[in-house]
């Protein structure tokens, strides 16, 4: 099983963006991710045992939810740099109760082996990967012509443990197990 940690994108901010890059997605050839699929991962797991889920889904029950976390979704970048991206990303704004999220879920997947991470954390939703040389002058104009990069905001009220699948149009996310929510 491929699996990571994550919290929610509603429809609304899901649609803002959608709508954004109907604009963006005839500039380039790139792989555009699914709106679906947006998310903010908190941890990337990656390959997990079947047998030994029950044991995940414990030690993430006993991760603290610090409370409703306010995040608005504002700017476009390029991961590792605008030079030579392999990821258009749009940003993410939260208070610091978000890195602590990450930092715990992180601290419950360390104590069942799975490796820490060794970048900071920069929570973003992935709009594209980049895989090779691209021609991004027209996708940098069009970036550079929107009348707003401000998505929306909301309040996420817990996180997930998700399954990733290989699926024709791109991975198929499944919720395993939800923490955090109110009763």
């Amino acid at each position: 099983m491929r699996l990571f940690i994550g919290l929610d994108v509603p429809y609304e901010m899901r649609r803002n963006l959608e709508l954004v890059l109907q604009l963006l997605k005839p500039t380039a050839k790139i792989n555009w991710s699914p709106m679906t699929n947006l998310h903010i991962t908190t941890k990337f797991i990656g390959e997990w045992p079947q047998e030994r889920l029950g044991e995940l889904r414990d030690a993430l029950a006993g991760v603290p939810w610090p409370g409703p976390i306010g995040i608005a979704i504002r700017g476009i970048g390029w991961f590792p740099n605008p030079h030579h991206p392999r990821v258009l990303y749009a940003g993410i704004a939260a208070p610091p109760e978000l890195a602590e999220l990450a930092r715990a879920t992180g601290d419950a997947c360390a104590s069942l082996g799975v490796a820490g991470e060794e970048r900071e954390f920069r929570p973003h939703l992935t709009l594209a990967r980049i895989k090779g040389p691209a021609d991004l002058a027209d996708l940098r104009s069009a970036i550079a012509g929107l009348p707003s990069a401000e998505f929306g905001a909301y309040t996420a009220s817990g996180f997930h443990l998700y399954e990733s699948r290989p699926g024709a149009g791109g991975s198929i996310y499944t919720k395993l197990a939800s923490y955090g929510l109110p009763a």
